[in-house]
């Protein structure tokens, strides 16, 4: 295994990248024919996209793959913390 990825790793993670974007942004656009706040489904599909492409970036483009368990797991661990935040304050109104 080499160091830094292949040309055919970066192309088909950039076009899982752009693939997530599209579905991140439709799931967005789900029941908007007003303006109430989206659906919980589609926040969290797109909480679910966002934290794939981020996953992606990382272990790619950042080269976490070829790091230390301690840097991967620090790395993911901060990006599941920052997506519970934001979903947790996505829900909470809706919940209480």
């Amino acid at each position: 295994m080499t160091a830094l990825p292949g040309t055919h790793r970066l192309i088909v993670t950039w076009l899982s990248l752009m693939a997530l974007t599209l579905v991140a942004m439709f799931s967005a656009r789900l029941d908007q024919a007003s303006w109430e706040p989206l659906p919980l489904a589609s926040a969290l599909l797109v909480l679910v996209a966002t934290g794939f492409k981020a996953q992606r970036l990382l272990m790619v483009y950042l080269n976490l793959r070829a790091a230390t368990p301690a840097w991967k797991g620090t790395f993911v661990g901060l990006v599941l913390l920052t997506l519970a935040l934001i979903g947790a304050g996505y829900a909470a109104p809706r919940l209480i």
